[in-house]
């Protein structure tokens, strides 16, 4: 069924239950309140801005988009951005979209107006809801943008180009539009991280999102008890989708605005949050700040906190063993994913395999996997090759790039672009990235591997190994290591620790600076090629 129906069911079975909560810790004053769900929890400077919304003003919110869309001639099948900060108008407006059979086409909130244009232009864009903290750039774009699209504005100073969202909706019925939709009707065009170049935009039906809802449920275990922290952005399928498994089992969620450890510790104790995903950095930068002494535990309730999960990246086993200690309670899980394939769960770990932290899992539930050499046959176990998933969540295809298309989908099959190899119990595990495979002196080297062994490195925070040109080996692993604060960390320090890899393995070259991730985590690699081998866009994009 139509992924909207859950959101009908939550309304009508449980309306005046709590859906969603906003936390925004870093706001320090109280600004115009617009709706009667804006609650300060404590009176002082200091006190961090929460507001909520029921299932049943969700639902209700998300209804008068939906009628105002309709009311503008927006149709099913016509493309709706979303170009939002995490915020409460998010999710109701992806819905709102959906109900009328419209694609949310959810938009990476670090694009640059030239990247906003580029993929409003792919998708075809009818519609853009944007926020405040984009003003400037939609500004530089809005003669090009604006011909032929509606430009709606969230939030308070509506600028002269846009018209104001709260006041349009405020006067829409907030009753079902009453649109027939199927499980073979499009839901949503997401875009590809562009960790490759520019991003492709990849087409969902209402198939996909259900599939996805239903494999977080059936991972994750989640009840109308329990409360997810969702800090990611939603316009990313891994943060959508687990907090799916919270629209499935009609629980709370909350969306925390800022990553720092301190917000999320603070907000897992006060909202009752009972599973929490995070990005491997956040949860470094956790025990790291636990260790300094910056957390005192004792003066946080987290007895409730029973699953802390990670994904979009791979998980060193040095950390969960770190974890662990601290938090000896916690169950732990992985999931791996991408937005082709509706985002997370393709691939699980499942929280009873925790000795087997380092590999991203089997396949997950309602899904198929392989892995295959060059001419798509599977490989023997043990061997490296392309990590192939088959399944419902399964993206229909690249909007308008049938080449890109017939390369990624295959008898039913998403090449991954990952390299991963089998263990003996059936477990997989993540090589690297198939553009990334380093090849120096024949010899072919997957920096992550590399990488997991110099973050047990007790000074190292965070670690990228890429590939910098040689004339004698062709290339030769580079590793840009950021140090963790306040520690000290030399060259002769990395080379000694690294004795213990096979010669052929070892970094011929160490650079101490930062580590550039998106959003979701993942290692900005063209970016770091683009600094240390003077690599183009237009060579980065050739390359993939």
């Amino acid at each position: 069924m139509p992924i909207t129906e859950l959101l009908e069911r939550n309304a009508r079975e449980c309306p005046l239950e709590v859906a969603l909560v906003e936390v925004n810790p870093e706001i320090k004053e109280r600004r115009r309140i617009t709706w009667k769900e804006y609650e300060l929890i404590e009176p002082n400077p200091e006190s961090h801005y929460r507001r909520e919304i029921t299932w049943s003003v969700f639902n209700e919110k998300a209804n008068r988009f939906a009628n105002l869309l309709l009311s503008r001639g927006v149709e099913k099948g016509d493309k709706v951005g979303i170009l939002l900060m995490n915020c409460l108008e998010w999710l109701p407006i992806y819905f709102g979209a959906l109900k009328i059979g419209a694609l949310a086409v959810p938009l990476n909130f670090r694009y640059t107006a030239d990247e906003i244009k580029y993929c409003l232009d792919l998708a075809e864009v009818d519609v853009l809801v944007f926020g405040p903290e984009f003003i400037g750039r939609i500004e530089e774009i809005c003669d090009e943008i604006s011909k032929n699209r509606l430009l709606f504005y969230v939030g308070e100073g509506c600028p002269s180009f846009a018209e104001h969202y709260d006041t349009l909706t405020a006067n829409c019925p907030s009753v079902s539009p009453g649109i027939k939709l199927t499980d073979d009707d499009f839901a949503a065009i997401y875009f590809s991280s562009g960790t490759t170049g520019f991003p492709k935009a990849i087409l969902h039906k209402h198939q996909s999102l259900m599939h996805s809802a239903k494999v977080e449920q059936n991972h994750h275990g989640q009840t109308k008890d329990d409360v997810f922290l969702c800090i990611p952005p939603l316009y990313h399928t891994g943060a959508k989708m687990h907090w799916f498994g919270s629209l499935y089992s009609c629980s709370k969620a909350v969306l925390l605005k800022g990553a720092k450890p301190e917000f999320i510790i603070d907000t897992v104790s006060k909202e009752k949050c009972t599973i929490v995903w995070l990005l491997v950095p956040w949860a470094q930068d956790i025990l790291d700040a636990i260790d300094r002494g910056d957390i005192d535990l004792s003066k946080y309730e987290l007895s409730q906190w029973r699953l802390m999960h990670i994904g979009a990246q791979p998980v060193p086993p040095s950390l969960i063993s770190r974890w662990k200690k601290v938090f000896p309670n916690h169950k732990y899980d992985t999931n791996y994913g991408l937005s082709e394939s509706i985002g997370p769960g393709c691939v699980h770990l499942g929280v009873e395999n925790i000795h087997k932290v380092g590999a991203i899992g089997k396949a997950g539930y309602g899904w198929e996997v392989k892995i295959t050499d060059e001419n798509f046959v599977t490989v023997k176990r043990g061997e490296v090759g392309e990590l192939c998933v088959k399944g419902p969540g399964v993206m229909t295809c690249y909007y308008r790039d049938e080449k890109a298309t017939k390369e990624t989908l295959r008898d039913g099959w998403l090449l991954t672009g990952d390299m991963a190899q089998e263990d003996e119990d059936g477990f997989i595990y993540l090589v690297d990235r198939k553009k990334d495979v380093i090849i120096s002196g024949g010899e072919n080297l997957y920096p992550v591997q590399i990488e997991d062994f110099l973050r047990a490195h007790p000074a190292v925070k965070d670690v990228a190994v890429i590939g910098l040109p040689d004339k004698r080996l062709g290339e030769i692993a580079a590793a840009i290591i950021s140090v963790k604060d306040g520690m000290e960390c030399t060259e002769d320090d990395i080379n000694t620790f690294c004795g213990k890899l096979p010669r052929y393995k070892r970094p011929h070259k160490i650079i101490f600076a930062d580590v550039p991730r998106n959003p979701t985590g993942k290692i900005e690699k063209p970016k770091l090629r683009k600094i240390y081998c003077g690599e183009s866009l237009v060579e980065q994009q050739i390359k993939s």
